[in-house]
């Protein structure tokens, strides 16, 4: 395997191009087990018939963990709307309706998704009065089985160059559970983003789309900021605390 082609740069692992294959190198002391669950995800995720890149094989290079899948030439939704700033209502429609068609699916086999938040929540750092609220708050919401992507933002679709098809990417946070908390983490990653525009307009349209209460999804957004701020960015961390702190005391 040729590892001169460089596409991604992310943090602890490095994607490269060779010829029709994606290989994603982690960093050394990247764990194994987060490296095999990741792949376990999409190999999942790929028997639903979800439009996604086939996984090819798990392997080590020079003692480095790596996820091996297919290449989908084309580009990201992300860059699409960069270029074609007159089309961002499009393609957020685009974004909705790739995302309801991700929650229609079944994957018995994924983590489920309360108990990954709950796991979080107990790792934020906040206050024990405000992560009892936030456990309470999880326990009280409706138990799904919905496949759940975990990370869905434009920058994880790739539209292909050859059919037009949307194929969806980056697989390691999936879940199975309530869709809701898939679209309050949406909504939260256009936020921390800076496209407050972007995020408002992708929270109509779902809601809109989909027929569900924008109420129902807010409810969602203190739990997904905790969980999100355990591995979130140390300058996105304060923001996502302060929402997380958004707790009705009862």
């Amino acid at each position: 395997m040729k590892l001169d082609n460089v596409i991604a740069v992310r943090t602890s692992k490095t994607v490269y191009r060779d010829e029709n294959r994606v290989i994603k190198v982690f960093d050394e002391d990247y764990s194994k087990a987060d490296v095999l669950n990741e792949a376990l995800n999409q190999a999942r995720v790929e028997e639903t018939g979800l439009p996604i890149p086939k996984i090819l094989e798990v392997t080590k290079i020079d003692g480095k963990w790596a996820i091996v899948s297919e290449y989908i030439k084309g580009k990201t939704l992300a860059q699409l709307m960069q270029e074609n700033p007159e089309k961002k209502g499009e393609y957020l429609k685009y974004l909705v309706e790739l995302q309801m068609q991700v929650h229609e699916m079944r994957a018995p086999g994924l983590t489920k998704l309360k108990d990954k938040m709950n796991r979080k929540i107990s790792e934020a750092e906040l206050d024990a009065t405000t992560r009892y609220e936030l456990h309470t708050r999880l326990e009280g919401m409706p138990k799904h089985t919905k496949v759940c992507h975990g990370d869905f933002n434009p920058s994880n679709i790739i539209v292909s160059d050859e059919d037009g098809k949307a194929y969806i990417i980056d697989w390691a946070h999936a879940t199975q559970g309530n869709a809701s908390a898939d679209v309050a983490r949406t909504y939260l990653l256009f936020c921390l983003a800076g496209d407050n525009d972007g995020a408002k307009q992708y929270m109509e349209l779902f809601c809109k789309m989909s027929d569900t209460a924008r109420q129902y999804i807010e409810r969602w957004l203190p739990i997904v900021a905790a969980s999100q701020s355990v591995k979130g960015k140390a300058e996105e961390r304060q923001l996502l605390l302060s929402w997380a702190n958004v707790v009705d005391y009862e």
